[in-house]
């Protein structure tokens, strides 16, 4: 079989694999309705152009960034006319979909739903977040991946050697270490790719034109492209990642996705606070110190701001990745807060109630009620919790960092008080 225009995106996971659904949805020209999502440079909107070449329908592209409702109202009476009169579907290819508001993606349904016009929608933001559900449910779905350090490669070579689209007829070749720099540079993106190749050929001298050095190669490169969008999908992905590599001990793999955010412009104070957060849910006692030094991070980026104060920021993400880990405070409170919830709030013992207020004791409030600091080591045998759960235990501290000691303490107090140690919910 004769390869086609579609075999160049055989390698995007399988999408357009030989066999695969959108494939034979394209060659048979029954598209249905999708969304291509994905980082920039990854072939969406090229793939767009593909299909509109492949296809028999009428193919109409707009811009979320510069259309409107307007705009849109009158691709679809064209759409109508078409479908009447010619009896010609049409394909509708808007560019950046999550740049659409509400009720702009709204005006979409009825026609996609009828099928007067087949959507393809592109966007660089995950579809859950930024494509309202009625418009995602009668879509397909297709996420494009960064390219492949192979796939770039093979791209920056088809570049140099088309004569019609590319540079074919200038005689510029690339050393491998040349193809490699601007593969690595790109960041899985080919339009950067494609834009460090020729900024690298126009950099060559005249009298020098068979092979571009790598120092010219590397100064088109000037610095890695950084995709990353505050309130986006990186935004929430990369910040999932710092969490989960501080609580995995990992102070490189912390400090590599601290760096992607702040290169990305993320405000230093989000992530100061879910340091915070960090510090008590995953750290907790077993290194008390661990709370002080996030808050102190975090005031820290108030007084000295960027960019300073990703020194400080560095310093505390060091610090809690290689302390010792304990989520149990947090799952004491969600325990607690799961208790209060399904059974609702139960009142205090009347040994604990206020007794400060005229009336208080004549309901017996505070009577009975022990001080510890009348009693030995200021413990006393005394239960705290309302009846029908004075047993219940919520903290359970872990063997590790200062965790070790609160259990010594618990014991102690176990010990004095003569208390048995009751059982989680």
């Amino acid at each position: 079989m004769r390869p086609t225009i579609l075999d160049d995106f055989a390698g995007q996971e399988g999408i357009l694999a030989p066999g695969s659904a959108l494939r034979r949805a394209i060659e048979a020209d029954r598209l249905p309705s999708m969304i291509f999502f994905g980082p920039p440079g990854a072939g969406k909107t090229s793939l767009a152009m593909i299909i509109a070449a492949q296809t028999r329908a009428n193919f109409r592209q707009v811009s979320a960034v510069s259309s409107g409702v307007a705009d849109l109202r009158k691709v679809f009476a064209e759409a109508e006319d078409e479908l009447e009169y010619r009896g010609r579907r049409t394909i509708l290819f808007v560019d950046e979909i999550h740049r659409f508001s509400k009720s702009q993606q709204d005006a979409l349904l009825p026609v996609v739903e009828s099928g007067v016009v087949t959507l393809i929608g592109a966007t660089t933001e995950n579809p859950y977040f930024e494509v309202i559900g009625p418009l995602i449910s009668r879509c397909e779905l297709y996420e494009f991946l960064p390219l492949t350090i192979p796939e770039l490669k093979q791209l920056v070579a088809s570049a140099l050697s088309d004569p019609e689209r590319g540079l074919g007829n200038s005689g510029l070749r690339l050393e491998d270490d040349g193809f490699e720099a601007i593969a690595r540079a790109s960041g899985g993106d080919a339009r950067a790719a494609l834009i460090m190749l020729e900024t690298a050929a126009e950099l060559a001298p005249e009298g020098e034109r068979e092979v571009i050095p790598l120092a010219l190669v590397e100064e088109a490169i000037h610095r890695k492209p950084v995709f990353y969008q505050k309130g986006g999908d990186l935004h929430y992905d990369a910040i999932s990642a710092f969490i989960k590599s501080m609580r995995g001990s990992d102070p490189d793999a912390a400090i590599y996705w601290l760096a992607v955010m702040l290169t990305g412009g993320e405000d230093p104070r989000f992530i100061a606070r879910r340091m915070i957060i960090f510090a008590s849910e995953d750290i907790g006692n077993a290194d008390p110190q661990a709370l002080v030094v996030a808050t102190s991070v975090s005031r820290a980026v108030e007084f000295v701001g960027l960019p300073e104060c990703q020194l400080n920021l560095a310093q505390g993400v060091t610090y809690l990745s290689l302390a010792p880990k304990s989520n149990a405070s947090c799952r004491a409170i969600g325990q607690a807060m799961k208790d209060v919830e399904e059974e609702g709030t139960r009142r205090p013992p009347k040994h604990l109630r206020d007794s400060n207020y005229p009336g208080a004791k004549k309901l017996e409030h505070g009577e009975g009620y022990k001080y510890p600091h009348s009693y030995p080591g200021a413990i006393v045998e005394q239960n705290y919790l309302p009846p029908g759960v004075e047993k219940r235990v919520y903290y359970s501290p872990s063997d590790r960092g200062f965790e070790k000691e609160l259990v010594r303490r618990i014991n102690e107090l176990k010990k004095a008080t003569g208390r048995e140690p009751g059982e989680n919910k």
